[in-house]
């Protein structure tokens, strides 16, 4: 019997020492010993050793802007694996949730997120939602970094509110000074969405400053959610009117009706896109030959030879076996972003996540950023970044500088 009780002592010991070991996170697992975060986007990476900051992300992970949120998802989760494995004070466990790029859907996806525990927020990822949500945020709190919405009505009279990418005025007026200096004397005409803060806003600014440069737009079309399917009498219109080139402050999933539906009728001008457009290529039954030669304004491009792009297009490459866009960019800059906020404020993770806004909104005005999407990157108390974009073309299916 003694000896019976003696097996069963040992046995145990043995399974005691196992749960102890580094695959279950406990105590003992040493310092530098980071386990991979989750392939599943809409569940939590898995938490480095000790204690860490919980972030989240927010964006349409199905439907039809799931590119958008797909990227910006994998862009985040690069960064955080990157983050980690440093072993810094600064750590994150990371979740993100689907939002269907639904403004109702976004602040259920937050409140989702705040019941997980969520300190700091690195979305949404589209405007309409990101709208939303920040006035949810404002009340609550709650510290919000856009990797990728650009509405200056996201972050107006919101100060715990900013912004990744460039702001819809500026991408308006960087547009129309890109083509007054560089294509002058074309003809141009926009077709737009009016029922879309973002594609509204570009559109806004883009016609204001075409005039104050003294260029020509002849001809102007404007379609909604429910007409995004048909372009015949915007392009006829356009057409018409003799315009050589047509800026399109659109998502690319109406771009690419509008592509397809003028090389029908044989029309063929020049393309100029904003950001919105980043998707185009890996769109799902589009013929990506017909975005050959369209132009877009970008803060990233995936071809660029600086070491800090290589290195993110390689390890997004071998996680998730394609090229990054610029939405995955953002947000991978946006994880950066946060990380030098929370160091810059000396924020700890046993922190509220009240407290830890309050003491992010005292430095932001005050940080500068080197990232994939900008260098020197810095934030006015209005939360827009100040960074300058680029315009890019689409030759052999891939962006190079024109």
């Amino acid at each position: 019997m003694k000896k019976f009780f003696g097996i069963l002592l040992a046995l145990a010991m043995v399974l005691s020492l196992a749960a102890c070991g580094g695959n279950g996170g406990g105590n003992d697992a040493p310092a530098n010993s980071n386990p991979p975060a989750s392939t599943d986007n809409n569940q939590p990476a898995a938490a480095p050793s000790g204690s860490a900051f919980k972030l989240g992300t927010i964006g349409p992970l199905t439907g039809d802007a799931a590119i958008y949120g797909q990227a910006v998802a994998n862009g985040a989760k690069i960064a955080v694996e990157e983050i980690n494995a440093m072993g810094g004070a600064v750590q994150f466990e990371l979740k993100s949730e689907d939002d269907v790029a639904d403004g109702e859907t976004s602040v259920n996806a937050y409140n989702s997120l705040m019941d997980w525990g969520m300190q700091v927020l690195v979305g949404p990822t589209t405007t309409g939602a990101s709208i939303a949500v920040a006035d949810k945020v404002s009340s609550e709190r709650t510290f919000m970094l856009t990797p990728s919405a650009s509405s200056a009505d996201v972050t107006a009279g919101k100060n715990n509110v900013f912004q990744v990418c460039f702001t819809d005025p500026n991408q308006g007026t960087a547009s129309a000074d890109y083509i007054s200096a560089n294509m002058a004397g074309s003809k141009v005409a926009v077709i737009y969405r009016n029922d879309d803060a973002y594609s509204q806003g570009i559109r806004d600014t883009f016609v204001s400053q075409a005039k104050a440069n003294g260029l020509e737009v002849v001809y102007e079309g404007a379609f909604t959610a429910d007409t995004s399917t048909d372009f015949s009498v915007q392009l006829t219109g356009a057409q018409s009117a003799g315009a050589d080139m047509v800026f399109l402050p659109i998502y690319y999933q109406p771009a690419s009706v509008i592509l397809t539906q003028a090389a029908a009728m044989n029309y063929a001008p020049t393309f100029f896109g904003v950001d919105g457009m980043d998707g185009i290529l890996t769109m799902e039954n589009f013929d990506a030959s017909l975005a050959e030669g369209v132009m877009l304004l970008t803060p990233f491009s995936a071809d660029a030879t600086d070491a800090r792009t290589q290195n993110f297009v390689q390890a997004y490459q071998a996680e998730f076996g394609e090229i990054p866009n610029q939405f995955a960019a953002d947000a991978y800059d946006g994880v950066y972003i946060m990380k030098a906020a929370l160091e810059a404020a000396g924020c700890t993770p046993d922190m509220s996540t009240a407290d830890i806004c309050e003491a992010i909104v005292g430095v932001m005005t005050s940080l500068s950023v080197d990232g994939l999407t900008g260098q020197g990157m810095t934030w006015g108390a209005d939360g827009a970044v100040s960074k300058d974009p680029m315009a890019v073309v689409i030759e052999n299916g891939t962006y190079v500088l024109p």
